[in-house]
């Protein structure tokens, strides 16, 4: 029976583990989000921008050295001078300076479920609280360029995604000297990506040659941290994908060494929570990528090749920017590895897949709690033959009991020949004590996958079930679902074999109490995951009991 202490043992360091991250979420969620703007914020009224802030030029084929422009920094425009986009999913502020997106409030997520007035809001102009997104055109040789320092107009302040149509057409113009860009941004119903165009038309009598750039700036706002906090799942911080694979970058990294990267098909942004904002250049073309951390806030920046623009004719570049939750359909749909910002740890093989089911299981059923409770049953059923083996030992232990008893009267001074007739035993009736290892080995990977889909999944977070359960991604409010499935392990924990050893005969007795308490601080869809497993599980092994029991008349193995 020595080999039930270690998963024994696993089990309750994954309990505390959890329990620790629950109750430091708890004690976070009371802390403004990093970068959350407050309630009264002057759109429009941004600080200045530091010379250092454009990204440098890429060097052109077959042209000499390119002489840098020399840029004053931009006053900032007075409140108000902010253009407002109102869709089904977003409400955008995008500043007459730079044509900057500045402010995204997500309609369908509320801060807290308590009071779904207040939505949740990505970005922020708030001086020592900046979270922006740039784009621009650096020019050469000294050109005009309509980089986010300068100033764009619009027609309107305010646009509107009408009943019925799917795409919405923003567009901001500048013009200098014969250069004309227009910057669209394109707004597409039930999406949190936005298509950027900017469009240039040489009306000057020389070409024009510019390279187009996206640009993040956001103040780091590091949250307190307690002893105790493994909160890797709500990291807040920038990111950046070169096309092969995916980094989360701590700032104070970059300060030590800032990146300076090219690459194909990446894209850079800054995640936090269930959230993710990022921006995907042209994927077909090699950009130049750089980050770096000033103590205050982290900047990462992309630049493409620049590109001639002949006098009279006209070129557009292309980008994206994702403001939003982490819907992996939507990630996936928006650029390729933006959908790694769902972080399952190491446990991924089996979250990800785990996660397809509960989803696929919802399309049906419309309830995630539902969708868990079938999930559950569906684990069950491809374990059975597994399950099934173990619960028949379990049963055949259970009719030793006696004898195994008898065994530790007669050798109660003798722990050596204990042992070796107790063994003796279990090699004639055909019985593996260590089979009750197997249903814990099998579960624990599903529960810890089970823990992260619910903690990290944006799909499920404030998700309903039944009754007083109103939210699966956070503990049972008044404790109900985890007495319950304490009940239902002391139920199971009476159907199996009490282990022959007294100290873990003690600890399997502790043990429905202290899961009871551990779970107590978990999200509720893993309780009532544990809780379905244990009923099943209990219902599983009464059966084989009754079996045992039949055809062996009812009498004790002997």
């Amino acid at each position: 029976m020595e080999r039930l202490r270690f998963p024994l043992w696993a089990l309750f360091g994954a309990m505390l583990l959890f329990s620790w991250q629950a109750w430091n979420r708890d004690r976070d969620r009371a802390q403004p989000a990093a970068g959350a703007p407050p309630a009264e914020t002057a759109v429009g009224a941004l600080p200045n921008p530091e010379d250092g802030d454009l990204p440098a030029l890429p060097s052109p084929p077959d042209r000499g050295e390119l002489r840098e422009p020399v840029l004053e920094p931009a006053a900032a425009p007075q409140a108000g001078s902010v253009v407002r986009v109102h869709t089904d999913a977003l409400v955008v502020s995008i500043s007459a300076r730079g044509g900057d997106v500045v402010e995204a409030e997500l309609l369908d997520y509320a801060q807290d479920k308590k009071n779904d007035q207040v939505k949740v809001r990505l970005l922020s102009p708030s001086p020592g609280a900046e979270y922006i997104f740039s784009t621009g055109l650096r020019a050469a040789e000294g050109a005009p360029e309509a980089n986010h320092r300068e100033r764009f107009s619009s027609e309107r302040s305010e646009y509107w995604l009408e009943e019925g149509a799917e795409e919405l057409v923003v567009p901001l113009t500048w013009t200098s000297e014969g250069i004309t860009v227009t910057k669209r941004y394109r707004f597409r119903r039930g999406k949190y990506y936005i298509g950027i165009e900017q469009t240039v038309q040489n009306g000057s009598g020389a070409d024009y040659q510019a390279a187009s750039y996206a640009l993040m700036r956001r103040a780091h706002l590091p949250r307190k941290r307690s002893m105790f906090n493994v909160d890797t799942y709500s990291f807040t911080g920038p990111v950046y994908y070169n096309g092969d694979s995916y980094d989360r970058m701590d700032p104070e990294d970059l300060a030590d060494e800032p990146l300076s990267e090219t690459a194909t098909g990446g894209w850079l942004g800054s995640i936090q929570h269930h959230f993710v904002g990022a921006a995907i250049p042209e994927g077909s073309e090699p950009h130049q990528y750089d980050g770096r951390f000033d103590g205050s806030s982290y900047r990462l920046s992309a630049i493409g090749p620049l590109k001639t623009v002949p006098p009279g004719g006209e070129r557009s570049y292309s980008s994206q920017l994702f403001v939003g939750p982490k819907l992996q359909a939507q990630l996936r749909e928006t650029a390729p590895g933006l959908a790694l910002t769902v972080d399952y740890g190491i446990f991924t093989v089996f979250a990800q897949p785990l996660f397809w089911l509960l989803k696929t299981l919802f399309a049906f059923v419309g309830n995630w709690g539902w969708a868990i409770i079938l999930a559950t049953l569906i684990i069950k059923a491809v374990l059975f033959p597994l399950t099934e083996a173990s619960g028949r030992s379990m049963a055949r232990m259970r009719k030793l009991q006696p004898r195994l008893k008898s065994i530790q009267e007669r050798f109660k001074d003798d722990p050596q020949g204990r042992n070796r007739a107790m063994m003796e035993l279990y090699k004639t009736e055909k019985v593996n004590p260590a089979a009750g290892c197997l249903p814990i080995f099998l579960q624990l990977p599903f529960f810890i996958a089970f823990y992260w889909v619910l903690v990290e999944s944006v799909e499920i977070r404030q998700a309903p079930f039944l009754l007083w359960i109103n939210d699966l991604s956070s503990r049972d409010p008044i404790f109900v679902l985890p007495a319950l499935m304490g009940a239902a392990m002391f139920w199971q924990q009476k159907l199996n074999p009490k282990p022959p050893d007294p100290m873990q005969a003690r600890i399997m007795t502790a043990m429905p109490v202290i899961f009871t308490v551990f779970f107590m601080f978990f999200p509720s869809g893993l309780v009532l995951y544990w809780l379905t497993n244990s009923v099943f599980s209990t219902l599983q092994q009464w059966r084989i009991n009754r079996r045992a029991e039949k055809a062996s008349g009812g009498r004790p193995a002997r």
